[in-house]
């Protein structure tokens, strides 16, 4: 397995395993509009798009952002997003690999704490996140979303 940085040319890959993220999900822009949004991503050195990879073959990926503070000494944070495997790779350590990537690259730019949230409620999740090295019990999460997908995942 090797674990690197998500390339401009993998999107519809990055797309595909997303599948595996979402069973469903709203409808991407159109693709001029995806590939500027995707351009503007990897554009900015605060995200990182990071995959794991068996050969040529994505099965793994992350998002980390790291975000400017001014508090904690002015040290930034770091928030994790969209974690996923193949599900037919799923419990041989990839996940983990690219989460602990993720976090390896937290740490080097100085993140003083790196947070994530899931929707998941199974177990399993809680404790592959734990296994990870996160504590389900430091914090509180809110989320809010617009009026219009109150009501939606």
């Amino acid at each position: 397995m090797k674990i690197r940085q998500i390339t401009q040319s993998e999107l519809p890959t990055l797309l595909a395993l997303y599948q595996h993220l979402h069973a469903t999900d709203a409808p991407l822009p159109a693709p001029e509009q995806l590939e500027m949004i995707w351009d503007e991503l990897l554009q900015n050195p605060r995200c990182r798009y990071l995959g794991a990879y068996l050969e040529d073959t994505l099965i793994a990926s992350c998002t980390i952002m790291i975000i400017p503070n001014l508090t904690r000494g002015c040290r930034p944070y770091g928030l994790i997003e969209n974690v996923v495997t193949d599900e037919n790779h799923r419990g041989k350590g990839y996940g983990k690999a690219v989460v602990g990537a993720a976090l390896s690259h937290a740490w080097s730019a100085h993140c003083y704490k790196v947070m994530l949230m899931t929707s998941r409620q199974d177990e399993g999740t809680a404790l592959f996140y734990e296994s990870a090295g996160f504590d389900r019990h430091e914090k509180k999460a809110f989320v809010i979303k617009p009026p219009a997908l109150q009501n939606k995942d």
